[in-house]
């Protein structure tokens, strides 16, 4: 069978363009190189409880569009992010707030935050070299040492003085007692699982699970008019100009016998002798109340050939190399590329679907 699109990757991109698609009475097949659809969000039910296989992910956006979209898949429910940073047995609220401040010295007023803040930050009186001095130019030295040095030098593998100061571009901090992660008025987890969502999706889809596109390209490429490829850009070349580098993550779950473990869903863990960044407690996305529990702790590891590409690396060089590949890419007639990999690119789920109806309004 000829089909008009061939969809590689069932992610949010994927699977948004593929549902548009359908709905536009055109045929798709879905090519997946995992045992399941989804991508990253993917989850797993366990005992009630839904495990985000490849880290957390709240939804959150301030696109009432993209809102009402994702919407007609599923109801939300009211969760609120609010992580709590863990320095050497130190609780602090995140993102960096009053609560955070009076807990690291003591102030209740906001002008006192600032004034601390402030003459820590003076330190720095020269254009900022690294990371860290970017960071303590915007924070200052007390909460750069507690709540960013450590994990950021676990999520990197690196010093943080050697790494580049554009990966801080900014840090939030906020005068207020709000300890809500995200600016955004919409935010959520779907009540019935993420899974829910792709497979309402794909519902008119044909889908090929445990089918890795590019170790099959020669005879995909005819089973469709058009490609839309959401797979690493590199790869799709075969590393013709070399292969981009990324972080990736290890994840460790474990169930216990109790009912609560750490009493939120996500703590960070930002000293640097603790091996792990974060623990992820799955019942508090949805206010479980079962009486066991399923926690994820996550690793952060160097990506190599057969890791999950997570973070890409965006330094001159991975950039200079993604330009090529991406010039090469934009002479393709009828492929089309998107998604984190196919861009090289961190993007939020809202910004994900967000791209895909922009491919949606251009093809159609």
């Amino acid at each position: 069978m000829k089909y008009d699109y061939l969809v590689v990757g069932s992610g949010l991109y994927g699977a948004t363009f593929a549902f548009e698609a359908t709905k536009r009475n055109k045929t798709c097949l879905v090519v997946e190189k995992r045992s399941h659809i989804g991508g990253n969000i993917y989850c797993t039910n366990q005992e009630g409880i839904h495990v985000h296989q490849y880290g957390a992910h709240i939804f959150h956006t301030n696109m009432k569009y993209i809102w009402d979209y994702i919407c007609q898949f599923t109801d939300f429910n009211h969760y609120i992010n609010c992580p709590l940073a863990n320095y050497q047995g130190e609780i602090y609220n995140l993102p960096f707030n009053m609560n955070t401040f009076n807990k690291m010295w003591g102030v209740i007023y906001p002008q006192e935050a600032r004034e601390k803040i402030e003459k820590q930050c003076s330190t720095i009186t020269h254009e900022p070299k690294n990371l860290e001095e970017q960071a303590i130019s915007l924070v200052g030295k007390d909460i750069y040492e507690k709540l960013i040095k450590g994990y950021t030098e676990k999520q990197w593998g690196r010093n943080c003085s050697e790494l580049p100061a554009f990966i801080i571009r900014r840090i939030p901090v906020r005068y207020t007692y709000n300890n809500n992660y995200f600016n955004d008025p919409y935010q959520g987890i779907p009540i019935n699982g993420y899974n829910d969502i792709i497979e309402k999706m794909l519902v008119k889809c044909d889908v090929q699970l445990n089918t890795d596109f590019n170790k099959n390209k020669d005879e995909l490429l005819k089973i469709a008019d058009k490609i839309i490829y959401t797979g690493p850009l590199d790869t799709f070349y075969n590393y013709c100009y070399g292969a981009l580098e990324y972080r990736s993550l290890r994840f460790e779950t474990q169930r216990l016998e109790m009912e609560n473990y750490q009493g939120v869903a996500v703590m960070n863990f930002t000293d640097f002798h603790t091996p792990y960044t974060r623990m992820i407690e799955h019942k508090h996305f949805e206010f479980g109340t079962q009486p066991v529990t399923y926690i994820t702790k996550e690793y952060p590891q160097e990506w190599k050939e057969g890791c999950e590409p997570y973070y890409p690396i965006n330094d001159e060089k991975n950039q200079n190399m993604f330009e090529k590949y991406s010039q090469r890419a934009n002479q393709e007639r009828n492929i089309y590329f998107g998604g984190r990999l196919a861009e090289y690119k961190y993007y939020d789920m809202d910004k994900t679907i967000a791209s895909a109806l922009q491919l949606v309004k251009n093809e159609f």
